[in-house]
């Protein structure tokens, strides 16, 4: 049974920061001394493929020392490689996409670490994402808590928090979820941080710059097959299932070996279905139907704010790739079998067995009176929670 929580005595203010060495941690840090909090640096050293986490474990301590908080390393890197990497890993020996950022925030910087910082005192936790958190009240003191977009659309990490709880969120502070980027770096510059030119990181982060299919191959051996196209014709050659993903484009195939001879083919062709038994890869032209779904099936699912739990066709938004926009659905859920349904309005190309779908409300105006906040333009757009997509 849930049980809500209470606002926090507002004397009690020591908060651990995440810090990971970038500029929006940083941030987050300088914001929440500024405002009078007992600020606590916070390093997590996580299983690391280049070594480039060294530097960026130096950084964060630099900036702590600037801002003259104490600071501490937590080494998570026994538990990550097993949470995170081996999860990975063995999603793309099953064929499907999984999502480490989601499982490193789900396991890691909102499991481990907060359970760490809570033992040690801390009242909250915060970290550098960009994300808006909204309090609303029951009956007071007791509170709902519920994330929503943040104001920087283009940085917003809302899809990737989409399995926390009000548990969880209790302890949580999101400071620059109100900012843009452009706004945290002249911040990080207004504060002498060092980091306030330092570029962001790309891609999963604990490959730093070594490539996912580099990370790969020495954990699943690759078993050539081949690729086919709708009618089953062999079109080309893959270096194993395992190593692609549905809605993938590059191949290593001209487009114009795609066609009938003569016929010069520049229609660009993407993955559409992929077949472990057989090791055989299927191929689609742009625009084709077979690249879409009018219907997913989701597992795992999760809702920030239990009142949303759709016992009834609920309408949403839904994202099930991040940056993708926002799309209509309905969703139905089977209680019974622990799984759900979502109809999109319109059928949707690239969808990944493994990867999230993330809900996000789909009118303000919906919501119960209760639990009515800020007006959309100013809270952003409220997530509601997600699942996993699962084969089709």
């Amino acid at each position: 049974m849930l049980k809500y929580g209470r606002m926090k005595d507002d004397k009690k203010k020591t908060v651990f920061v995440a810090m990971s060495g970038g500029v929006d941690s940083s941030v987050a840090a300088a914001l929440l001394k500024k405002r009078g909090f007992t600020v606590i640096g916070a390093h997590m050293k996580c299983y690391n493929v280049d070594g480039c986490a060294a530097g960026d474990a130096e950084d964060a301590r630099r900036v702590a020392e600037q801002l003259g908080i104490p600071f501490y390393v937590f080494d998570f890197e026994d538990e990550y490689k097993k949470r995170v990497v081996d999860y990975m890993i063995d999603g793309y020996k099953k064929g499907i996409t999984p999502n480490p950022d989601v499982m490193c925030n789900k396991e890691i910087k909102f499991g481990l670490f907060l359970e760490k910082a809570v033992s040690l005192g801390a009242d909250y936790i915060a970290t550098g994402h960009y994300v808006r958190l909204r309090n609303s009240y029951i009956r007071k003191p007791f509170v709902l808590r519920s994330l929503y977009s943040a104001k920087d659309k283009n940085k917003d990490q809302s899809y990737f928090l989409w399995t926390l709880t009000q548990n969880q969120l209790e302890y949580c502070l999101f400071p620059i979820g109100e900012y843009t980027k452009p706004r945290v770096r002249a911040l990080a510059k207004k504060f002498g941080l060092l980091t306030a030119a330092k570029k962001d990181s790309q891609g999963v982060c604990f490959l730093g710059q070594i490539s996912l299919e580099q990370f790969l191959k020495q954990y699943i051996k690759k078993k050539p097959g081949n690729i086919l196209n709708l009618e089953g014709k062999i079109v080309g050659r893959h270096r194993g299932v395992q190593h692609y993903t549905i809605g993938q484009r590059r191949l290593g195939i001209p487009n114009m070996a795609l066609g009938e001879k003569g016929t010069h083919e520049t229609t660009p062709h993407y993955i559409v279905a992929k077949d472990i038994k057989k090791n055989t890869i299927t191929i689609a032209p742009a625009g084709d139907k077979s690249l879409y779904q009018k219907e997913i099936i989701l597992t795992n699912l999760n809702f920030i704010n239990p009142f949303h739990f759709p016992l009834s066709a609920f309408h949403i938004l839904v994202r099930v790739r991040y940056r993708q926009p926002l799309v209509a659905a309905t969703l139905t859920s089977n209680i019974k079998l622990r799984i759900s349904n979502l109809v999109f309005d319109k059928p949707q190309a690239y969808i990944a067995s493994g990867q999230s779908a993330v809900f996000y409300n789909a009118r303000e105006r919906n919501l119960p009176a209760r639990l009515a906040e800020a007006p959309a333009k100013r809270a952003g757009r409220q997530m509601l929670g997600g699942g996993i997509i699962v084969e089709r």
